[in-house]
């Protein structure tokens, strides 16, 4: 497969070289029958399904459980780019982490002009119930998902941050099983930085953030709207790696002041809670009464310093599309260091100079809700029929401040295996950060969604996206 493509091949150079992270799996998969390769890539399609690493899609039938497509051609990623990114992705989760503390508590960065006050004053993100609260050890957001682009050989971009309840680790963990399993002698040949001591590290980092007064065992919890939601799988998957409790909102009540879960020997008190709800359904006698997924008076045990929430309430207003155009500022103000990792240009629809731009150039630009996620309610301009731009135009403008607009950036490109042989589609990369007070770990790779559609730059796995293991080479 020779590179003529205008998008940078991360595994290619010219005249079919391979690039330097990928010398020695170019070298062996040149030797390798691809009849053999397809029939890996079948078996591990059936490993998936047998471990029931599926799926569901919001709005469609419960029975349209989606096995996430995986591609046996790993993305690599030298240490040397490794070391780069880490700098970059550690001095942004800090950044943000400050300013959580600071927009709850003394709100600096707003008294100094650095991000507009109506930003968060009408950002439904924002959480008045978390003004002047101080989660245990400083911690907001105790895991991370920073999802990279990257355009050229140097050059890689922050898509979005995930601040709230970042998802995909499980695929992670499980795409790295299954390339060991499938390709052992790959592992043994290429020195690859291991990436199955998350569990273990995610447990000891939630138990680092529990309360001051917290049992000897800071005991963890994981909590889950329940097994219709879409990433259930993760919930369980993680709960069970960790060995701690899985636990559901009727399965919790708030005893002497502390929160409870049920066992088979009644209540046990509860340290540290990773939920994965979202804010509005957490409690119902603070947030949405009618909400049957949380815990009746959590907040107020929060508040008084009895459990750690983890992601802390609060934290999507970091993860926020608007407030991310500001995120070169949030870094400067907090760190005093310029950003590491650059930030993709975007249009704040919200300004009318901006919108008047945004809409004169739908053609060419990629529009996203601010609030927006999954790859839904997004409008790729140069992929998009006169049909679709003509309906999005009419929602940007009865709502503009629900929308940012980015140009089309050229992604990278990594080969997939085609029945046609290898074949480029583009990529990302979400690597995944655990924040505990002394600091934070971040995982060696993390997870790469790729576009199996020739020429798409969704790489979601709610568009037909796919996914690859992510391998960083050790020194």
């Amino acid at each position: 497969m020779q590179d003529n493509s205008p998008f940078f091949d991360e595994m290619l150079a010219a005249e079919d070289a391979a690039r330097e992270p990928y010398a020695d799996y170019h070298s062996w998969f040149s030797g390798e029958d691809m009849g053999e390769l397809r029939k890996k890539a079948t078996e591990a399609e059936t490993f998936f399904r047998r471990t029931g690493i599926t799926f569901n899609v919001y709005g469609a039938a419960e029975a349209d459980e989606r096995l996430i497509p995986f591609d046996i051609v790993p993305r690599i990623i030298s240490a040397r780019e490794w070391a780069r990114l880490t700098r970059g992705i550690e001095q942004r989760v800090r950044a943000i982490n400050a300013f959580l503390h600071d927009i709850y508590h003394r709100q600096e960065i707003l008294r100094a002009g650095r991000v507009p006050v109506e930003l968060i004053a009408r950002n439904d993100a924002f959480l008045p119930q978390m003004i002047g609260v101080a989660p245990p050890g400083g911690v907001y957001t105790h895991i991370v998902g920073i999802d990279l682009v990257r355009t050229d050989e140097n050059e890689f971009f922050v898509l979005e941050d995930n601040a709230r309840t970042p998802s995909g680790v499980s695929y992670m963990l499980e795409n790295r099983e299954t390339m060991l399993q499938m390709f052992p002698e790959l592992f043994t040949r290429i020195k690859v930085q291991p990436v199955q001591d998350y569990p273990v590290n995610l447990r000891r980092s939630l138990a680092a953030s529990a309360p001051a007064n917290c049992s000897a065992d800071g005991t963890v919890a994981v909590l889950t709207p329940g097994i219709h939601n879409s990433a259930y799988y993760e919930h369980a998957f993680l709960a069970d790696q960790m060995g701690v409790e899985l636990v559901e909102g009727h399965d919790l009540r708030i005893t002497d002041g502390k929160v409870a879960m049920r066992t088979t020997e009644g209540y046990k008190p509860i340290d540290v809670l990773y939920r994965r709800v979202d804010d509005d359904f957490l409690d119902p006698m603070n947030f949405n009464p009618e909400s049957q997924l949380g815990v009746p008076g959590i907040m107020d045990i929060y508040r008084a310093g009895g459990i750690t929430i983890a992601n802390a309430p609060g934290t999507g207003i970091a993860d926020d599309k608007a407030i991310y155009s500001y995120m070169p500022d949030i870094v400067e103000f907090y760190t005093g260091e310029k950003a590491i990792l650059k930030n993709v240009p975007t249009w704040r629809c919200s300004e009318p100079e901006a919108l008047s731009y945004v809409l004169d150039n739908l053609t060419e630009l990629v529009v996203k809700e601010v609030h927006g996620s999954g790859g839904y309610g997004m409008l790729v301009g140069p992929a998009a029929s006169k049909k679709d731009i003509a309906a999005f135009r009419k929602k940007l403008q009865a709502r503009p401040g629900n929308y940012i607009a980015q140009p089309t950036l050229a992604l990278s490109t990594v080969p997939i295996l085609t029945k046609a042989g290898l074949a480029p589609r583009h990529v990302d990369l979400r690597p995944f950060v655990q924040v505990r007070p002394d600091g934070c770990t971040i995982t060696p790779g993390g997870l790469t969604r790729v576009a199996l559609k020739k020429g798409s730059l969704v790489v979601n796995s709610s568009q037909g996206g796919g996914t690859k293991d992510t391998w960083v080479l050790e020194e």
